[in-house]
């Protein structure tokens, strides 16, 4: 090696060394300041965690008997709605000045005229046929008396022409007295006075077929009479009963025939509603009336004749009719549902204070009371799960117990096993609650209140 790499090699180990120091230095930095930061952080001062409770409201619960009533719906109806239609055929001569949908008619008011000549004229040619049919039986009456005199006439002189004609038979005969040709003119006469006599009697015996054939054609006649007279009074339709029209396709001048309805008329006076029910509710809580005779007929029985309330499904809140449960009226085995009727009188349809009566047409919502239901828990509807469960707040925890529904009617539940007396519902809809979770009450002004349950907290550092 030459002098000159000497002092090279020694600048070289000169420059790392420095480097090396150079790093330490740094290092020796860097952990003095992180040392000197940890010293000026102060420890996190400890905090305590509290359970977060759920807010609730809550409903204490009382046994009592409640009697069951059963809601369905269905639209009112008139009992009596008469179809009308013409009679007879012929032209409108004549219309009720008020006979449009929706007017009041009074009973028999002529609603409406055909045109009557037609049937004018058939009635007087059935009294001409008539008249002069009962001449022919006076007539055959009045003959058969007389040629029943006549008969006795022809009978005495068949009997003296047989007396003559043997008279003089004998005495040809016997003592040759008179002529051939007067016996022979003797018999003559008598078979004459025979075939009269014959005759007459004959006519005698069919004069009662004869008269008796007389008077059925006068029946006959009577009765085509009778019909003609009904046409002609049918020329003239008036109203069955006081009602409203609800069809009128009549105008004067127009040709009407036997047939299609021409009017209907509808008796408001008695409206009816058949209310379509679960067959499992009419099972359990309608109440029957007891027979007082042995049932011979496979049927239900009669309902009692309850008062049921109505509203108006527009107006829920609004006025309330009542009317009596009357009748059952069908089963449907599609649909498992059995329909009552419920009736209301013209005078309790009547709102009164000016509210809308209860009138045909309208959809309504009854309310049937039924059976009382003994003992039952009455709670909301909402406090009780798809599960048939009721979540129950005990010691200020959440309990979930299994209940025995009965039956849900509308917004509330009746329940009959699960829960006990005094128990303390929680009311408030809760989705998958946690089992023993915390509650918190509020009050009816939704204002928090907290209980003096206990309250479990827990310490934790953060």
């Amino acid at each position: 090696m030459s002098n000159d790499a000497a002092p090279k090699t020694q600048v070289v180990r000169q420059r790392y060394g420095l480097r090396i120091i150079l790093c330490t230095l740094i290092v020796l930095a860097g952990i003095s300041g992180f040392i000197a930061l940890a010293s000026l952080k102060k420890p996190p001062a400890e905090v305590r965690d509290t359970e977060r409770p759920l807010k609730v409201k809550v409903e204490k619960i009382q046994a009592a008997s409640i009697p069951v009533t059963i809601t369905g719906y269905g639209q009112v109806r008139t009992v009596t709605a008469v179809d009308i239609s013409a009679e007879v055929a012929g032209q409108v001569v004549a219309v009720h000045p008020r006979l449009r949908v929706g007017e009041r008619i009074a009973a028999d008011e002529v609603l409406f005229r055909i045109d009557d000549r037609n049937y004018v004229a058939a009635v007087a040619q059935g009294m001409a046929e008539v008249d002069q049919l009962a001449g022919v039986v006076a007539r055959l009456e009045k003959q058969a008396r007389i040629d029943t005199q006549r008969l006795k006439t022809l009978e005495r002189n068949r009997e003296l022409a047989s007396a003559e004609f043997e008279r003089v038979r004998k005495l040809f005969s016997e003592h040759q007295v008179g002529t051939r040709s007067s016996v022979d003119r003797g018999e003559q006469a008598y078979n004459a006075a025979v075939d009269q006599a014959d005759q007459m009697a004959q006519a005698v015996a069919l004069y009662p077929i004869r008269i008796q054939e007389a008077r059925s054609s006068l029946a006959a006649a009577q009765a085509r009479l009778q019909l003609a007279r009904a046409n002609l009074a049918r020329c003239e339709v008036r109203a069955p009963f006081d009602g409203r029209l609800t069809l009128a396709t009549v105008e004067q001048g127009q040709y009407v025939s036997p047939g299609p309805p021409r009017l209907r008329l509808a008796d408001d006076r008695l409206l009816e509603i058949q209310v379509p029910l679960d067959s499992r509710d009419v099972r359990q809580w309608i109440r029957f009336a007891s027979a007082s005779e042995p049932v011979d007929q496979a049927w239900f029985g009669q309902p009692e004749p309850v008062d049921c309330r109505i509203r108006w499904s527009e107006d829920k809140e609004g006025h309330v009719w009542h009317g009596r449960l009357q009748r059952i009226v069908a089963y449907d085995e599609k649909t498992r549902t059995i329909t009552v009727a419920v009736r209301i009188a013209a005078a309790d349809a009547i709102a009164g204070n000016g509210d809308l009566p209860l009138v045909e047409g309208m959809f309504c919502a009854v309310e049937i009371p039924g059976q009382t239901l003994p003992q039952a828990f009455k709670v909301p509807r909402s406090a009780v799960s798809f599960k048939n469960t009721v979540f129950l707040a005990v010691a200020g925890r959440l309990k979930t117990v299994e209940v025995q529904v009965a039956r849900l009617d509308g917004d509330h539940a009746y329940i009959t096993g699960g829960l006990h007396e005094g128990d303390t519902v929680i009311v408030t809809r809760l989705v998958d609650p946690l089992e023993n979770s915390l509650l918190e009450v509020l009050s009816d002004s939704a204002h928090p209140q907290m209980t003096n349950w206990p309250d479990i907290s827990v310490a934790r550092k953060i």
